[in-house]
Order: C-alpha cells, then sequence, then structure tokens
C-alpha cells in the first residue's frame, strides 16, 4: 500500500507552471468570446470574469469521447455546443450513454449529429478529436486553425516524421504540412510548446505511462537507453468500443494475454520520445497486455542504471522533476503504485525499485487509460492552450476506490 497524499488539492499545486494560481490572480484566455462565468478569485470575495469556452466533440460516441463530457462536467468554464457520432445521429447523447443522462449539466448536451452537418467551426473555441486514426487528417485539415485550436486524440499527428507514420500505420500521411504545425502533448515535458499551439497531438496511453518515467532518466544520462524493456498491462477501455471478438466478454475476463507482441503501433510514439530525451536513437523492447478490467494500464520498465548511478539517484531524479506537479507523483523508494489507486483520476503514480540484477533497477507506473492517457490529458492540454490554469476541472477529480 502505498500513502495517498496525494490526493489532497489545496496544499502541493505548483506556480511555476500555472498549475495553481496563487490567491487573487485573475485570468482571462486570448480568444474572444460573448459570454462570462465569474468565479471567486480571492479569499477577500472579488470576483473575475472568464471567458466560457465553446467546445466540440467529434466521434462523441466512443469511450474517450464519453470520458471528456463526464470530464467536462466539473469544468467550470466548459460549454459543449458540438457532439457528433455519424452512426448515432441524430439521438441525445443519454441514449448512447445513459450515465451522462442525468443531471443539469446533463440537459445542456446538444443531441448527436454527423460531422458533415457542422454548420460552422469558428464559433468554437477548441475542437477534441476523438475519432479512429486515419480519419482524423482530413477533418482537421478542414478546421480553421486560425481561429479555433484542436487537440486530436487519435495517432494521426502524434509522430513527427511522416515516413514512420506511413511505416506503422499502413497509409500515406494526407496532411504532411499541418504535421509540421502539431505539438506532441505531453503536458509535463511539452508545456511551454503547447501554450502557443494551435493544434495538439494528445499522447497515446501506453506511451504516457512509459514516457513520464523514463524522459527524465535519459535526460538525466541515469539510465541506458540501449536496453529498456516496457511490459504493460491495460484494461479493455483501450481497445476502444467497436465491438471486436478480442474484446468480448468471454476472451478477456479470467485470462490474460499479451497483444501486437514487436509490433504494437506505440512503439515508435514511445521511441520517439525517449530518443528526444536523450539526445540519440533509443529502441525499446515494448509488450503490451490485456487484463480483465475495463479502464487502467500498469507499466513495468527493465532498465540498466549508467555508469555510477544509483536506485537512489533514479528516484532523486524523479522526484526532483514532478516535486511541484499536480498530476506526477513519486513513490518512497521499494514502493509500486496500484491502478485502482489512479481509477477515474488524472493521476500518473511512479515507483521505484532496485532490481537483484546488479546495476538495474525496476521503474511502474500507473495511470487511468482514459483519463490521464486519453481524455484528462487533453483537458490538461486544453487548459494551456487557453491560459486557464492548468488543473481546472480536473484537480477535484480523485481516485474511485473501493
Amino acid at each position: 500500500m502505498f500513502p495517498l497524499g496525494f490526493l489532497c488539492p489545496t496544499t502541493s499545486l505548483s506556480t511555476r507552471s500555472g498549475a495553481h494560481r496563487p490567491s487573487g490572480f485573475s485570468t482571462c484566455y486570448r480568444r474572444k468570446c460573448t459570454e462570462k462565468v465569474v468565479w471567486k478569485a480571492s479569499s477577500n470575495g472579488a470576483t473575475s470574469s472568464v471567458n466560457q469556452v465553446k467546445i466540440g466533440v467529434l466521434g462523441a460516441s466512443g469511450y474517450t469521447g464519453a470520458e471528456l463530457l463526464r470530464l467536462l462536467a466539473n469544468h467550470p468554464y466548459a460549454r459543449i455546443e458540438v457532439l457528433t457520432a455519424d452512426r448515432q445521429a441524430g439521438q441525445p447523447i443519454g441514449n448512447v450513454f445513459p450515465q451522462l443522462a442525468f443531471g443539469s449539466w446533463a440537459s445542456t448536451l446538444p443531441d448527436l449529429i454527423s460531422v458533415g452537418e457542422v454548420k460552422s467551426w469558428s464559433g468554437l473555441d477548441v475542437v477534441f478529436c476523438c475519432l479512429p486514426h486515419g480519419t482524423t487528417q482530413d477533418i482537421i485539415s478542414s478546421l480553421p486553425l486560425s481561429d479555433v485550436r484542436c487537440v486530436d486524440l487519435s495517432a494521426d499527428f502524434r509522430l513527427s516524421d511522416i515516413d514512420i507514420y506511413a511505416e506503422w500505420y499502413g497509409a500515406e500521411h494526407r496532411a504532411p504540412a499541418l504535421q509540421k504545425t502539431a505539438v506532441y502533448g505531453l503536458t509535463e515535458v511539452k508545456r511551454d510548446a503547447v501554450r502557443t499551439a494551435r493544434l495538439v497531438a494528445n499522447p497515446g496511453c501506453y506511451p504516457t505511462a512509459s514516457q513520464l518515467p523514463l524522459i527524465p532518466l535519459l535526460a538525466a544520462n541515469l539510465i541506458e537507453g540501449d536496453d529498456i524493456i516496457i511490459d504493460a498491462k491495460s484494461g479493455a477501455t483501450g481497445a476502444g468500443r467497436a465491438a471486436k471478438q478480442g474484446t468480448l466478454f468471454c476472451e478477456v475476463t479470467e485470462g490474460i494475454h499479451a497483444y501486437g507482441v514487436g509490433s504494437h503501433r506505440h512503439m515508435p510514439e514511445i521511441e520517439q520520445g525517449l530518443s528526444e530525451a536523450a539526445g540519440k536513437p533509443v529502441v525499446v523492447s515494448f509488450t503490451p497486455h490485456l487484463v480483465p478490467m475495463s479502464r487502467g494500464i500498469l507499466t513495468t520498465m527493465y532498465v540498466r542504471l549508467s555508469n555510477g548511478a544509483t536506485v537512489d539517484d533514479l528516484h532523486a531524479c524523479l522526484h526532483k522533476q514532478y516535486a511541484e506537479e499536480p498530476f506526477v507523483h513519486v513513490l518512497p523508494t521499494g514502493s509500486t503504485p496500484h491502478t485502482r489507486h489512479v481509477r477515474g483520476s488524472n493521476h500518473c503514480v511512479i515507483g521505484v525499485v532496485p532490481d537483484r540484477l546488479n546495476n538495474r533497477a525496476i521503474v511502474v507506473s500507473a495511470i487511468d487509460n482514459i483519463v490521464k492517457g486519453a481524455s484528462g490529458q487533453a483537458i490538461q492540454n486544453m487548459n494551456l492552450m487557453l491560459d486557464l490554469p492548468e488543473t481546472t476541472g480536473l484537480i477535484q477529480l480523485s481516485p474511485v476506490f473501493p
């Protein structure tokens, strides 16, 4: 069991990155908008106006779309203007996800429409694109990105090299010029670039869980980049909501199996971030597994220490890197995280343990794959893009356990 002190949202947030605003701070994002939300800005009762954020969610009938809506219900500035789901067009979202049919906020949600029925994008401030890879490039290319910002949750803009994209995704990239403008949105690493981005490529779930622990260690030259093994286990929501034989109840329950062995498409995304941190090419051995749970990722990383480095050095590096981060937490040396302790939250928890083998260590991370690994990180990025406090709508979400 590890300590749950990281759940307290009021005592440990940093002003370093804009994650938490000092008392009396007021902010307003840079877009024009007609409606205001009034919020408490200080303990003396003063108030400030912040523009309401008009949002479109494309692909709202999938798990990441539904999770965005659940999280945005807690966002004080969010107003959902457009929800698309081509095969469910014409229905209220509550017919597709009954849990979204309740409460006063649910009554404000528009009915689902097809992407082709969207009359104008220019009235929106942010578009979240939750469509399958390969379908997003054309749609985002049609957006007026000078007027609207976009956070893409597909893989279409994550890989900076379009030739590598074609190799792993089996098709040529159809928006190479737009790809050059996309910012990879691993928030804690790319925060400054995200702030000014018009298009953010939201990271994948496995890459988020793998890169957050490994990037600081490679950047500090504490581990060798040619001997990294990543063993990752995910719940079934990572496979999406479409009906597939491999995610049927009888195929998943009471068992565990590896998939995409040696060929999973998240490998080049992981290697891209790790290579950038190391300053040289990094190739990893990555194997994902499907486990019988709905959500969560546990990633176990086996690393070889650089000459002279110790496990204590690894822990100190990670602790220093994330000590002031609201969503990334490093446990005491020897402790490891559990997926159930981050379920439903935007937290990533990391543990470092010495290996029995000389000059080796084991690093373990846990995230909720559809929150920090998808929709939660997307909202984190949206907040930065709009110059809102980074934790808005997210920090009050304590993990759901039991």
